[in-house]
């Protein structure tokens, strides 16, 4: 079964109608945009580190504790619920760069939302802005045999923003929802972004 293809600002049932759907993948993917032309020729760009993160805040949308924020230095949850994969430098080859493995069934009561963004590491020193990608997605796939259940293309014009709030898991009456957000940022760090929901 092919999976859903959601627009911005779409929410979706992901737990409602799929019995037993516990642990899901949210894998993030995007690709270096092509080298601008210079008058010597292509430019070498350098490349840009895209750090995927997961913010786990309860039901008034703070971030309540430390280790609820899940990131390339925080690969694991307290609770063990939201575990990331680990750092891809450069955004090369197909595929997710890096996922996110949820256990909905393990997240903490005290938990309503885990919202899914991504930072462009050290942007600031570097220079860059998400201007500098392409085709980046964010999907989420049951852990079952990898199936695609929905996915959300990130089409936007992202020039000059240094962070992408992608989307959020959010619970809802007993079950879980995804909502496709898609919002640009200029945090240059994911502790900036962590902030605003403190």
């Amino acid at each position: 079964m092919a999976g859903i293809n959601l627009v911005k600002g779409q929410k979706i049932d992901l737990t409602k109608g799929n019995a037993g759907l516990s642990n899901v993948i949210v894998g993030l993917g995007w690709d270096p945009a092509e080298p601008a032309r210079g008058f010597f020729g292509v430019k070498k760009q350098a490349n840009v580190d895209c750090d995927a993160s997961a913010l786990m805040l309860n039901e008034n949308g703070k971030l309540i504790k430390k280790g609820n924020l899940v990131c390339f230095h925080n690969k694991q949850s307290p609770c063990n619920s939201v575990i990331h994969s680990g750092d891809n430098l450069t955004g090369d080859g197909a595929g997710d760069d890096e996922q996110i493995m949820v256990n909905l069934n393990a997240i903490p009561s005290d938990v309503h939302k885990v919202l899914v963004v991504v930072n462009i590491y050290d942007a600031t020193n570097r220079k860059q802005d998400f201007g500098l990608i392409k085709s980046a997605y964010i999907r989420v796939m049951n852990a079952v045999g990898n199936s695609e259940l929905i996915r959300f293309n990130l089409s936007d014009n992202y020039n000059g923003y240094t962070a992408l709030i992608c989307g959020e898991l959010y619970r809802q009456g007993g079950e879980w929802k995804f909502a496709a957000i898609g919002e640009g940022s200029h945090a240059a760090h994911i502790n900036q972004l962590a902030e605003r929901y403190v």
